[in-house]
């Protein structure tokens, strides 16, 4: 298989998709190194540029992403990982997708509930602090 990693300094965009109800959990990169390991352990597996490492999903929350297929874009410069989301939420601020939030009339607004509290899972407040939109669940 011949990936472009070349194309963006050697990393891929990787969406993950929750297998089921196909809700878009979260975005990540890899390198060749993290998508060899995702696929060699079936544990969704992203090179964390801000950390210039392998990072395995879950490795500090518990909230483990199990590959269940990996799709291919025509360019072959980006990957959709549909996964079993193994434990409450995906979000390191605690929600079950990134993508807790919407944009309503220019604004931010939260979208859905918290599923866990982030700082009981990973006792950092310092990581589940965001600009608080109004909350329209």
């Amino acid at each position: 298989m011949q990936l472009k990693f070349d194309k963006a300094t050697g990393l891929l965009p990787a969406i993950v998709q929750e297998s089921g109800t196909g809700k878009v959990l979260m975005l990540g990169f890899m390198n060749a190194e993290s998508f060899e390991k995702t696929l060699a352990t079936g544990n969704v597996t992203f090179f964390s540029r801000s950390r210039n490492k392998l990072w395995v999903k879950g490795e500090s929350s518990g909230h483990v992403l199990k590959v269940e297929d990996i799709r291919v874009d025509c360019d072959a410069d980006a990957v959709l990982v549909v996964a079993e989301q193994l434990g409450p939420g995906t979000c390191h601020e605690g929600y079950r997708s990134c993508f807790f939030r919407r944009v309503e009339a220019g604004d931010l607004v939260i979208a859905e509930p918290r599923a866990f509290d982030p700082e009981q899972v990973y006792g950092d407040s310092s990581k589940s602090q965001s600009p608080a939109p109004a909350n329209k669940e």
